[in-house]
């Protein structure tokens, strides 16, 4: 028996993401092989995710994230941005909202020109991973490594993320990995790669990745907000940092744009 699905797909500074009106629940969530056939760029729609907007009795809506190997996904910044934008869409709220994501509730604004304000869950402080770099979890787990100065465009991502994400350091459940320049001075742009566990690639942008490079940089002269630099656009974080090395009232900002919309 075959079935028909309408989807949306939208994108954020390049990370896309099939978004899915499940506030029916009729979507299958145990299906992983559907999920990840309609992520597949040449079987499939297409995306770096899938996300379910679902209904929730204490909040405005839940999001549910798929990375593309069809499985759950810890937080997802950019999907949390994108879902947002598609539940105003879907007239579910108008600018500003409170859901439930797996790394638990969120805030968020859409701003008049689009933009959506994200607040991210506080963290906690940074771990220093020996010559690998700082470790951060964002809502999702991230390794920040700073490189030298005019080595990251041509930087081999993914055969140095993929080192890193399935090391011993991390075991079985791994983590995205992060390459960031300092760039000439700290108000200016840094410049972010990114290596996406779950996708198991590099992505254009990946939202706690961002975050968590805007956390790190902070002891590299960053002062709040961050603008950062992926190969898919600009973002921006906010934080206030505490002098026993947590972080506050973290906000990602940027934009969250709808693409097309369709049935397979």
């Amino acid at each position: 028996m075959s079935t028909t699905l309408h989807f949306y797909k939208y994108q954020g500074t390049g990370n896309d993401f099939v978004m899915v009106d499940d506030r029916a629940k009729q979507f299958d969530a145990a299906d992983h092989e559907l999920v990840r056939r309609l992520c597949d760029r040449r079987r499939g729609i297409g995306a770096d995710g899938l996300i379910l907007l679902r209904e929730h009795a204490d909040y405005d809506f839940e999001m549910v994230y798929f990375n593309a190997d069809g499985h759950l996904g810890s937080m997802c910044g950019n999907g949390g941005r994108c879902t947002v934008a598609f539940a105003r869409q879907l007239g579910v709220i108008e600018t500003d909202t409170h859901f439930l994501a797996i790394d638990g509730p969120h805030e968020a604004r859409v701003a008049a020109d689009g933009t959506v304000h994200l607040r991210m869950q506080d963290v906690r402080g940074q771990q220093e991973i020996d010559e690998y770099g700082v470790f951060l979890d964002t809502g999702s787990p991230h390794l920040v490594r700073f490189q030298p100065a005019g080595s990251l465009s041509g930087l081999d991502v993914v055969t140095e993320g993929r080192t890193l994400r399935n090391g011993d350091l991390f075991r079985e459940k791994g983590t995205n990995v992060n390459f960031v320049e300092v760039p000439a001075t700290p108000d200016q742009p840094w410049p972010v790669r990114t290596y996406e566990r779950g996708v198991e690639d590099e992505t254009l942008s990946c939202g706690t990745g961002v975050t968590a490079v805007a956390l790190a940089a902070s002891r590299h002269g960053a002062a709040s907000p961050v603008r950062l630099r992926t190969p898919g656009g600009e973002l921006q974080v906010a934080f206030e940092a505490h002098p026993d090395g947590s972080f506050v009232n973290i906000y990602l900002s940027g934009p969250a744009t709808f693409v097309f919309e369709g049935t397979i």
